[in-house]
């Protein structure tokens, strides 16, 4: 019997066993982790290829129709990686998948699974138990799709107000960011140390992606540069090393270019100083270091051309900047398929058969410890049963509730009393229950509840605005709105703080404003009309202008002037009420 086959040996025998097996062009498939999409017809014949042929085994699974497609899709993966010389399984992983918002470079939400406030809004609720029960409801989620290994948790400081991605963050407090990045991973574990029933963490972005200059996202050619004008490189380390004190096996690099430091002005996965200096050598971290997304070459995602996004490297071939990635202590590139890039340079001799192995090893490990040789396909049954179960659909609908901050209030008119007539500006009206009279004028109404997301400017990102950067003001005919809505009826306004908004214009005008980050309409109105309390804190400070904002630091947390919330703000209202009361 072959060694690597045998379940009740040791994992390192294991792996070094079938990586003695293993041929140059097997290994260097293993160095690939492209995307994958649920289908047949062509997609089908993709995945042959890659799986089939090629002998690529991980892959990002993107979009799919529901919960049971994405496992179908795993178990047809499984089934064509078992007909190939060593039947090395495929591990599956997936970007977010539980909010309320999509993003097909960033993360899909997925209509079948239970939904929850993205992160800044786990981090709103200020409990441990909830990223716990997060994290933990995902992994039995992803379990049941046959997902092995999670892209996040993002151990990001949210430091730079404008950036666009800081919604997946823990928010700007680098302790409460390095606490709640810890215990996520953890809990998707599922144990103290990796298993069958466990999802690995890919924690991300390293070195600390939120020092993003003016906030514009390096996935944009037009924004590669990260800058550290407060000199705060090894604040942003912080999550990282309780990540990997947690026990983190994986790591993504970012796309940005450090400027003005003493590191290299190169993308990170390239970046000798970052990766070899810091993350192997002082960090000790020995587990898998993987790219962002197509470092490459470039492809097709969501209908637009992406990558290659080697920046500082953009003069040299694919193969060069490949090869610089190795050297300095990559394992696996994300987005890209070409292992013929690998196969050449140990050819030429530029990198070493040796090298190589040092990263197979890696990858082998991980398969190994999660159980995937034995467990090679789920029972579609159980996806079934698990993924939107109500128990965990429940546990979302409270992290929602407790999420919702409430940043001002007239008490004499909160809650809106039952039997009110409402009029609704982006809320259905399909959402509201039998308390509340929905009419179809704002003059007749009584209470006026209206949601919007933070403001951002169209045409900053060049990825079809997928990304939102720029102002956090909202536009003149915004203000003018809601000031008309004002003079009708009280206003009950509520912000998706995707990036911390300036409100300062609301103040006064709404009777209340509540941050949320992503809800359903039914837990807002329940918030509203005193079902439940109002418990959440700001994650993050709130401008109080553009102003103060452009004055501030990129990689300073809490450096504006004078916010208009501080984090850790949140008006605690509705505790105990009695909604009969209230009629």
């Amino acid at each position: 019997m072959n060694d690597y086959r045998d379940p009740s040996l040791p994992v390192e025998r294991r792996a070094e066993d079938l990586l003695s097996r293993m041929t140059v062009a097997e290994k260097a498939a293993l160095m690939f982790h492209p995307s994958t999409t649920p289908g047949d017809g062509g997609l089908l014949a993709a995945a042959e290829l890659y799986v089939g042929n090629i002998g690529i085994t991980h892959f990002n699974v993107l979009a799919g129709d529901d919960s049971l497609s994405v496992a179908e899709w795993h178990n047809t993966l499984q089934e064509i990686a078992e007909g190939t010389r060593l039947a090395i399984p495929v591990t599956l992983s997936t970007d977010p998948r539980h909010g309320f918002r999509s993003n097909p470079f960033t993360g899909q939400a997925l209509g079948s699974l239970s939904r929850w406030p993205e992160t800044t809004g786990i981090a709103a609720t200020g409990e441990l138990t909830t990223v716990r029960s997060y994290a933990d409801t995902m992994r039995q989620e992803l379990l049941a799709m046959g997902i092995r290994v999670f892209l996040g948790p993002m151990a990001d400081i949210f430091s730079e107000p404008r950036w666009s991605r800081g919604s997946g963050t823990f928010g700007e407090n680098p302790e409460r960011v390095s606490e709640l990045t810890a215990a996520f991973i953890e809990a998707l574990r599922g144990g103290p140390h990796l298993g069958p029933q466990s999802v690995a963490a890919v924690v991300k972005h390293f070195p600390g992606a939120g020092p993003q200059l003016k906030g514009d996202d390096a996935h944009d050619p037009r924004y590669p540069e990260q800058v550290y004008p407060g000199g705060m490189q090894d604040l942003h380390l912080a999550p990282f090393r309780r990540a990997f004190a947690a026990g983190a096996s994986q790591v993504m690099t970012y796309y940005g270019k450090p400027m003005g430091t003493s590191w290299e002005e190169v993308g990170f996965a390239f970046n000798a100083p970052v990766v070899q200096n810091i993350l192997r050598k002082e960090l000790g971290f020995d587990g898998v270091v993987l790219t962002d997304w197509n470092l490459l070459e470039a492809e097709q995602i969501g209908g637009l051309s992406f990558g290659p996004n080697g920046w500082g490297l953009e003069h040299l071939d694919p193969k060069e900047r490949a090869a610089i990635a190795i050297d300095v202590g990559v394992d696996q590139f994300g987005g890209d398929r070409n292992p013929a890039l690998i196969e050449e340079l140990i050819d030429s001799g530029r990198i070493t058969e040796e090298r190589i192995d040092q990263s197979v090893l890696r990858l082998l490990r991980e398969k190994f410890r999660l159980g995937a040789f034995e467990h090679r396909r789920v029972d579609l049954e159980r996806t079934l049963e698990v993924c939107g179960s109500p128990v965990f659909v429940e546990r979302g609908v409270v992290a929602q509730k407790d999420s919702l901050v409430l940043l001002t209030a007239d008490e004499a008119l909160l809650p809106i009393r039952h039997g009110s007539r409402v009029y609704l500006d982006g809320l259905s009206a399909q959402n509201v229950g039998n308390e509340l009279i929905v009419v179809d004028n704002d003059v007749d109404a009584e209470a006026i509840v209206v949601r919007l997301d933070a403001p951002f400017e169209p045409g900053r990102g060049s990825l079809g605005d997928f990304f939102h950067g720029g102002t956090l003001e909202f536009s003149q005919e915004t203000v003018e709105r809601i000031d008309a809505y004002a003079k009708k009826a009280p206003v009950y306004l509520a912000v998706y703080l995707e990036r911390p908004a300036v409100l300062t214009q609301f103040i006064g005008v709404a009777s209340a404003i509540i941050g949320e980050f992503g809800c359903s309409d039914e837990v807002l109105l329940d918030a509203l009309t005193g079902r439940t309390a109002f418990r959440g804190s700001l994650p993050f400070d709130l401008p109080s202008s553009m102003a103060d904002i452009e004055a501030s630091r990129e990689d300073v947390p809490f450096d504006m002037a004078v916010p208009l919330f501080r984090a850790g703000f949140g008006l605690k209202l509705n505790a105990g009420l009695n909604p009969t009361s209230l009629s």
